[in-house]
């Protein structure tokens, strides 16, 4: 069992990352996803980064592979992925054994189709029981990956995505119960690139030079081996970008559609590319009404945000790093000119109609260091109990409240973030303020600060079944916070 000590660790306060006294933040003007952009008033910087044995920009970033379908026709994709250990190369000449889909440690892309279903069988050779959600996804209740209705060892499961929704940035990742975060942080992630017209009709960058990158974090020991320790989240110093530490990337001298998604199970990322502009598209939903210029990104666990950089203001030779609070995270090197015929228009795409909400909710998080719990609403998840029972084709306004002002009397205040399945909701204001405009999109998990309040707006339509709702730190899930929906008739 977790000590008391080892429960105020998890939530930070021993390595004093992300850690806020109060709720003393200040708001940046300039528009990362997450809202705020963090100032830390008093409490310690994470740690720096670092990696075992290899100096940052030594490695090259890959871009992982694509998945090609088994089966393809006018209205539906086969895919077929295995979960399994593999010895796989992180850190420069060293084996690491680790949890992947195909033997990659970022599993393959999915490239879909907005309206084309895609089914995807996948088998599990872990040794252990597993599951596979679609974050982000809108799909049955039985192919969102339930904590409890796992893939046992040697089996396999097929799961349906209907696709019925806007073209996003989503991923894949288990989630099942206890193990999620151990399961993630050890591999079981990869992207799927949900595609639709109105983007093709844009001209946004394409092909090659639009480029999945997913950033996390990881502690390894002196032989290579990941460590993973969920009550000292905060002290994994190594930075990694698709599965490499501190890469570098080759560009050429035009735009690039970036495709940022934090794969970390804890782990709040403050980026910037030294003061370079980026231009913000899109959220966790998809495409934002217009497009926002902006010097840095807050990105929580689980968030995405998509932003195109235009490289071609950097001659040849020029090298661009983008940066964390706590050290380098990746460094594009401009090689070479390119023709470049994309662009970037002032409207992206309308947001839906806001429908009348028929009822509110409200939902507090906070951590339990006496009963060694996280809690929403003063209560573990229990997977017996419907916390919300929500009539098919209801929009309900929901008030989300961070309550860990000061963790176990430590005067330390912690983050959490919030996600929801099933649904896309709106940002509709924090503590009162409207959103920021990274946040005027879609989305599918916020960061909410310590005392804060956020409110969203969500309608819940198209499939019964219970869903989860809960932190997106996933250790904190893990220890219970997170709640399930049931949408009715």
């Amino acid at each position: 069992m977790l000590s008391r000590r080892r429960l105020l660790t998890l939530g930070g306060l021993a390595g004093g990352a992300m850690l806020l006294p109060g709720a003393g933040l200040s708001r940046a003007n300039a528009g990362g996803t997450g809202g705020n952009h963090l100032h830390h008033h008093g409490a310690q910087r994470p740690p720096l980064a670092r990696t075992p044995g290899v100096g940052p920009f030594s490695v090259r970033m890959p871009v992982p592979q694509e998945l090609t379908p088994l089966i393809s026709s006018s209205k539906l994709d086969v895919y077929q992925l295995t979960m399994r250990p593999a010895n796989v190369e992180i850190l420069p000449g060293v084996s690491t054994r680790a949890l992947t889909y195909n033997g990659a440690f970022v599993g393959p892309t999915i490239r879909a189709r907005s309206g084309r279903r895609t089914i995807v069988t996948f088998g599990n050779r872990l040794g252990e029981a597993a599951n596979v959600h679609l974050h982000g996804g809108k799909v049955p209740a039985s192919s969102d990956g339930y904590p409890m209705d796992v893939i046992h060892p040697g089996l396999a499961r097929m799961y349906d995505y209907p696709n019925d929704q806007p073209g996003a940035t989503l991923w894949y990742h288990d989630h099942s119960h206890h193990t999620e975060a151990e399961h993630v942080y050890r591999g079981l992630h990869g992207f799927y690139l949900l595609q639709s017209d109105d983007e093709q009709r844009l001209g946004l960058p394409s092909g090659q030079y639009d480029v999945p990158i997913m950033l996390r974090d990881a502690l390894f020991d002196d032989s290579g081996a990941l460590v993973f320790d969920p009550t000292d989240p905060f002290n994994r110093p190594t930075l990694l970008a698709n599965g490499r530490p501190q890469p570098y990337f080759p560009v050429a001298a035009r735009k690039y559609r970036l495709r940022l998604l934090n794969g970390s199970t804890h782990r709040v990322f403050e980026l910037d590319l030294g003061g370079v502009e980026m231009t913000q598209i899109a959220s966790d939903g998809g495409l934002l009404p217009e497009p926002v210029t902006t010097t840095n990104l807050t990105i929580s666990s689980g968030e995405r945000v998509e932003v195109v950089v235009d490289f071609s203001a950097h001659p040849v030779g020029s090298q661009l790093v983008l940066n964390d609070v706590s050290g380098p995270v990746l460094r594009f090197d401009v090689v070479q000119k390119a023709v470049d015929r994309s662009s970037v228009p002032d409207r992206l795409r309308a947001l839906p109609p806001v429908p009348q909400a028929t009822n509110t909710r409200q939902m507090t998080l906070s951590l339990d260091p006496v009963n060694i719990q996280a809690l929403i609403n003063g209560r573990p998840f229990d997977h017996t109990r419907v916390d919300a029972q929500i009539r098919r084709g209801t929009t309900e306004i929901w008030r989300i409240t961070n309550s860990d002002t000061d963790v176990g009397g430590s005067g330390f205040g912690l983050p959490h973030n919030f996600h929801m399945h099933l649904v896309q909701f709106r940002v509709l204001d924090r503590d009162g303020r409207p959103p920021l405009p990274g946040e005027s999109g879609l989305k599918d998990t916020v960061l909410i600060q310590p005392g804060e309040s956020v409110r969203v707006q969500a309608t819940f339509g198209d499939y019964l079944g219970r869903y989860l709702y809960h932190c997106h730190m996933l250790e904190h899930s893990a220890l219970g916070m997170m709640g399930q929906f049931e949408i009715v008739r």
